[in-house]
């Protein structure tokens, strides 16, 4: 189904109610959107493709959208498979149309793609422009937000801003959700580690004016736009977006866990305002990301295993590192029936991030609590609500 953005830019993109797994990795319960655009003036313009998963959808919506119309121009804002799985498909329909991109736009098409492409290719770079008849398309490059070849479009008649994978979301565009939670959650494990090169793109959306931002993934922002736009600024600064505490625990019989949430009753019961808990055995690890992200604490509460780290906090360490996990304070827990040695592994890792302040205080179990709560808890907790 397509739908009017504005008199001249249609949606035809197509949901994916049906996906499990986005990039084979995340959960998206929602499913996900493959956003796609066509822009109608003089010279038809289509703004990315879909994945192959959707294909004959969205095949239907561009002939809706362009009915007896042939398309000029295809710009390929971005080149994984989600957004370039029906170029040829396309090029196919349209044997004169040409195809937009930057030079590591097409070098990256080769490693993908056979079909021939290369007399049908406009290289552009930043500044450079298309005209489509009543309208200028502006490109603008984007490196590393979230590839080294992203790029996005600034139409300057009707104020529209295509943003490559910039301000996505996970979730259908039928689904009814808040935008922070699940943009958030894409931000931190997809773009997050990029924040220096998002800084830079704000630094030139500051000059332009801007009406619509439509992105690759999740719904076209066309209200409050300064809200989206300040997100992404505390999102890629690396700063805390909420104060709160956030509770990060790997248990392997319930002891560590039973710990983790008498530590969130008694911080509760002090007054902290937010503290959230998660289990890095069964939750949704990417949600793991995108709270200790969010919160300016955490606590880590982990049991000893083989001498080493139990593996669901391994694995959500090596996540933190991976996405340049900075400028946060963190409190520590530990369990280990003979010889506990979670505590001094988990500072080891944390030591080797970016501005990582941890508190001096551990809170040592052997095995379990038993309904007992130890004074180094309550100093913990003491330290964590400085």
């Amino acid at each position: 189904m397509t739908k009017k953005i504005t008199d001249s830019v249609v949606y035809i993109g197509c949901d994916d109610a049906d996906l499990d797994l986005f990039e084979s990795q995340f959960d998206v319960p929602n499913g996900m959107a493959y956003n796609s655009y066509a822009i109608l003036d003089e010279k038809v313009c289509i703004m990315d493709t879909v994945d192959k998963r959707t294909s004959d959808a969205w095949i239907a919506n561009v002939k809706e959208a362009l009915g007896d119309r042939k398309a000029d121009y295809l710009v390929i804002s971005h080149m994984e498979p989600d957004h370039t799985g029906n170029i040829q498909t396309l090029a196919e329909m349209f044997p004169e149309m040409k195809i937009v991109g930057n030079v590591k736009t097409f070098a990256f098409y080769d490693q993908f793609y056979s079909y021939d492409i290369s007399d049908r290719k406009i290289v552009v770079k930043e500044g450079d422009t298309l005209d489509l008849g009543s309208r200028t398309l502006t490109f603008t490059m984007a490196p590393m937000v979230h590839w080294p070849e992203v790029m996005m479009t600034y139409d300057s008649k009707d104020k529209v801003f295509f943003t490559a994978d910039a301000f996505g979301k996970f979730g259908t565009l039928d689904t009814d959700e808040d935008w922070a939670c699940e943009a958030r959650r894409y931000y931190f494990n997809i773009v997050g580690k990029y924040g220096a090169q998002v800084q830079a793109v704000l630094k030139k959306i500051d000059t332009m004016d801007i009406q619509v931002i439509c992105p690759l993934h999740g719904p076209i922002l066309s209200e409050n736009l300064a809200y989206y736009i300040d997100k992404y600024r505390v999102w890629s600064s690396f700063e805390p977006e909420d104060k709160g505490i956030f509770i990060a625990y790997a248990s392997i019989h319930g002891n560590t866990a039973a710990a983790a949430m008498q530590l969130k009753a008694l911080l509760e019961s002090k007054g902290a305002p937010k503290v959230a808990i998660t289990d890095l055995s069964r939750d949704d690890i990417a949600e793991a990301v995108e709270d200790a992200f969010r919160y300016d604490r955490m606590v880590l509460a982990c049991s000893t295993y083989n001498m080493g780290l139990f593996p669901p906090m391994e694995r959500f360490l090596n996540q933190l590192k991976a996405k340049d996990y900075q400028r946060r304070t963190v409190g520590l827990m530990e369990n280990g029936s003979w010889a506990a040695a979670a505590a001094r592994l988990m500072k080891t890792q944390l030591e080797a991030m970016k501005n990582i302040k941890v508190l001096d205080t551990v809170v040592s179990i052997k095995s379990s609590l038993k309904g007992e709560t130890p004074d180094t808890m309550i100093k913990l907790a003491d330290e964590l609500l400085k």
